[in-house]
């Protein structure tokens, strides 16, 4: 197995834990928020989305399908273009609000844009260094493994928010 195709079978295992999570949740789930102050499913998959479509789009050269392809506009959210959702307060945890379709469909876009990245990937592209602001200074193939860790602990949090009981008033 090739470097690429292994990265490619971890974003796959993203997308499958986002499709799942995302399977049959109504609007309340969406915006329910573990013990009143954690963060809801739809803040969740739509802050891994724009963690993995930001760190590709900027590794790969690429305009982040956010922009490029209208979810900007889409989600219509009262954030900056260009947030990813880090450091958000409760205030913009509770601004992030979107149907289960629409954080399917921009996380599946944004995956077809990684995989199509990492098609053209081979063994020497992943010592490139891509971000001299650390030290050591971090490569692709670091970018591209912190990602995958950072979603997939997002969609392991959503599926795990999704099955949540709610909490009775008083109870």
């Amino acid at each position: 197995m090739k470097s690429n195709e292994l990265l490619l079978d971890a974003f796959g295992r993203i997308h499958e834990t986002v499709a799942a999570a995302l399977s049959g949740v109504d609007e309340h789930m969406l915006r329910r928020r573990p013990a009143g102050n954690g963060n809801s499913m739809a803040w969740l998959v739509w802050h891994l989305s724009r963690v993995e479509d930001a760190q590709l789009a900027a590794v790969a050269g690429l305009e982040q399908v956010w922009t490029s392809q209208g979810f900007a506009a889409r989600f219509d959210l009262p954030l900056s273009g260009r947030d990813t959702g880090y450091g958000h307060s409760s205030s913009q945890v509770d601004a992030v609000q979107a149907p289960a379709e629409l954080l399917l469909d921009y996380y599946g876009a944004v995956h077809r844009q990684t995989a199509e990245f990492l098609q053209t990937l081979g063994d020497d592209d992943f010592d490139r260094i891509v971000d001299t602001r650390w030290d050591p200074p971090v490569t692709l193939g670091m970018r591209l493994v912190s990602t995958i860790a950072d979603c997939l602990q997002h969609a392991g949090q959503a599926a795990y928010a999704k099955g949540l009981k709610p909490v009775p008033p008083n109870g």
